[in-house]
């Protein structure tokens, strides 16, 4: 949601301007960079044309890597999304809603375990086929039971997946921590210009402000700063004063070395150094 500015189209409402929403749809891989992002009107539903936002992801990587592992969220739960990665035989792990039948299927594991609740968390898996109406054939589904000291009741979730190990599909990506970082740092939110076509260009140049940050985090930081939002490193980093001092023959930038000490800088810059594509060899 954004507030909007002059007369921005579809946001007139009983007389008054009002503000507009709308449904971003990001995909990200696993380092966190963004691979392709859709906005839609905020009425639509959360698949909404995901398959004009994934299909492009999947072809750029189709003969460039062995395996290609999907998560989603219970919004993507749908027959039309698991045939689309079978045929693809990309491996998924998407969270199933939850309904009378599944529930019944590990009715044993939501009693109470017996004995005095322990101060930490008791987790049990469950692991059975199931095939809902609109599905043409069962799939595995993953559910895991969770008992949460001074909680009445647990805390249920289920997965459907085609993966063969279970250790795989509890890998859950963290795909809300990178949209809320494009939201704090890159403020790609701010969608207040008139037409929807305009913000949604608008959107597409976050983008790329989103990766060039999340590349230098992941790939031009020393150790300490390895764990840093992007936040952070734009406010200690790159949004931090400097007195540039300009000669002849060089440019000097005299910064403060409270946040970041010059050694830190000094590995930055090598590590930026070292991205760049080295020049042909000339033939011998």
């Amino acid at each position: 949601m954004s507030p909007t500015h002059g007369e921005q189209e579809n946001s007139v409402w009983n007389g008054h301007y009002a503000c507009t929403c709308y449904h971003p749809l990001f995909v990200f891989n696993q380092f966190g960079d963004l691979e392709r992002c859709a906005l839609r009107p905020g009425n639509v539903h959360s698949a909404d044309g995901w398959k004009d936002v994934l299909d492009p992801v999947v072809q750029r990587y189709r003969g460039k890597v062995t395996r290609i592992y999907f998560r989603a969220d219970a919004a993507f739960a749908m027959p039309e999304v698991y045939e689309f990665l079978e045929a693809e035989r990309i491996k998924y792990a998407i969270r199933l809603p939850a309904n009378q039948v599944l529930q019944g299927r590990i009715g044993y594991l939501l009693k109470r375990p017996v004995g005095r609740p322990p101060n930490e968390v008791q987790r049990f898996h469950a692991n059975f086929s199931y095939q809902a109406a609109t599905w043409t054939k069962p799939r595995r589904v993953i559910a895991k039971v969770e008992w949460h000291p001074g909680e009445l009741y647990p805390r249920v979730g289920f997965t459907v997946t085609n993966m063969s190990r279970q250790a795989e599909y509890n890998k859950r990506g963290t795909c809300e921590q990178w949209i809320k970082e494009g939201k704090g740092a890159i403020k790609w939110t701010r969608l207040s210009c008139r037409t929807f076509a305009a913000n949604a260009v608008r959107l597409q140049l976050h983008a790329p402000a989103y990766n060039l940050g999340n590349f230098l985090r992941t790939l031009a930081t020393p150790e300490p700063m390895s764990n840093w939002s992007l936040t952070t490193l734009k406010e200690k980093l790159i949004k931090i004063g400097a007195k540039v001092v300009s000669h002849g023959r060089y440019v000097i930038f005299q910064m403060a070395e409270v946040a970041i000490p010059r050694q830190m800088i000094q590995e930055i810059l090598r590590l930026i150094a070292e991205l760049r594509l080295l020049p042909p060899s000339a033939p011998a």
